[in-house]
């Protein structure tokens, strides 16, 4: 069973990986890239190769969503770079302007590695997930697409959250086939919005 438990990190942690991900998309406003790093102006627990999400919401609304399922480079890098990705490069939106940084709110989520599961059917498959903890790989031939944990808050029915990610993946919902691969992470999320609060 996969854990981000035993790496939690703390609060002052969390703070700066927030900054650096608002401080990555305000350079982005003005130079049109990340903001660059010196891995030694951060504590090694995030200079660790670790792979994470960056989520931006605007007054509540999806505005951005990009990042690593698989652990390439240290975790400030990646959170630096996914910001400024999700910011200017995810392609369901338009690029963020200047006026928009007010409202905008910015999640982190820190990925644990991911396992395979095994499984003879989809009810077995459905029977093995764990709603509000696991996030979710679905592979099936080209077809590939991902869930976050915080998925389970607008589908909260694995049912549901399967059909979903096979939509996300390309598939139809109702799609089965012995070639699906399924693989399964816990994530460490954060955001601007809980430090304020």
């Amino acid at each position: 069973m996969p854990s981000a438990d035993a790496n939690l990190l703390e609060p002052a942690q969390r703070r700066i990986l927030l900054a650096l991900a608002r401080e990555s998309i305000e350079n982005g406003l003005r130079e049109g890239r990340p903001i660059p790093l010196d891995l030694s102006d951060y504590p090694p627990v995030l200079a660790e190769r670790r792979a994470a999400f960056v989520t931006l919401h605007e007054r509540g609304a999806l505005r951005g969503c990009i990042g690593h399922l698989q652990a390439i480079q240290p975790l400030v890098l990646d959170v630096a770079e996914n910001a400024f990705a999700a910011a200017f490069r995810d392609p369901r939106f338009p690029p963020l302007t200047e006026p928009e940084l007010a409202d905008l709110s910015i999640e982190i989520s820190v990925l644990s590695p991911s396992e395979p599961l095994t499984f003879g059917s989809e009810e077995e498959l459905l029977q093995m997930i764990e709603p509000g903890r696991d996030g979710l790989i679905l592979e099936a031939g080209n077809a590939r697409g991902t869930f976050l944990p915080t998925v389970w808050e607008s589908l909260p029915q694995p049912r549901d959250f399967l059909r979903h990610l096979k939509q996300k993946a390309g598939l139809h919902p109702d799609h089965w086939s012995d070639g699906i691969r399924i693989s399964r992470y816990r994530t460490e999320s954060f955001s601007e919005q809980e430090l304020v609060n």
